[in-house]
């Protein structure tokens, strides 16, 4: 096995993974999101069907964990380079699971309120509020994991020694502070 430029050649591949984790399980996670979400716009609908508009806010919602596994799978492919070393596409893996995973767990979150909640919606109308500030909540898993991963984005930009073996730490001097 040769090595590359700061790691082995296989590298990239637990980056490429990284990337690859962050879409699937976003994307996983909206489509369960929108279509539990769905059923229940569905079954709401033929009892008040002028309240449909109103209750597609739950499958817009889903729909935005998976942009925040695009936005992480383009951040991690952008950074991808023959030199890769083995502890930044680690970094890397961890960082689209961290984004993957909590995609996941919000879609399923934001889906099971969404049906409950345009279903109850229907019925009582006070509830929209009730279910709005939910769905807020279950959305916020989902940024838990893109806060995870912009810590590890940070640790690239602002610590690079520990990332690439061989270069030195840099000091501020009193001139560039």
């Amino acid at each position: 096995m040769s090595e590359a430029k700061n790691g082995p050649e296989y590298a990239s591949f637990f980056a490429v993974m990284g990337a690859s984790a962050a879409t699937v399980f976003s994307a996983r996670g909206a489509a369960y999101g929108t279509a539990k979400s769905g059923t229940g716009i569905a079954a709401m609908s033929v009892m008040r069907p002028e309240m449909i508009m109103k209750s597609i806010i739950p499958v817009v919602m889903a729909g935005i964990i998976a942009i925040y596994g695009l936005v992480v799978a383009v951040l991690i492919a952008n950074s991808l380079n023959d030199g890769i070393s083995l502890y930044r596409s680690f970094l890397q893996l961890g960082a689209g699971l961290s984004v993957g995973l909590s995609g996941l767990a919000a879609g399923f979150a934001i889906g099971i309120v969404g049906d409950a909640g345009v279903r109850g919606t229907a019925q009582q109308p006070r509830l929209f509020v009730g279910m709005i500030l939910i769905l807020i909540f279950a959305e916020v898993l989902g940024l838990y994991g893109l806060i995870v991963m912009s810590t590890t984005e940070a640790q690239r930009i602002l610590r690079p020694e520990v990332l690439q073996p061989g270069l030195e730490p840099r000091r501020l001097t009193s001139e560039q502070n």
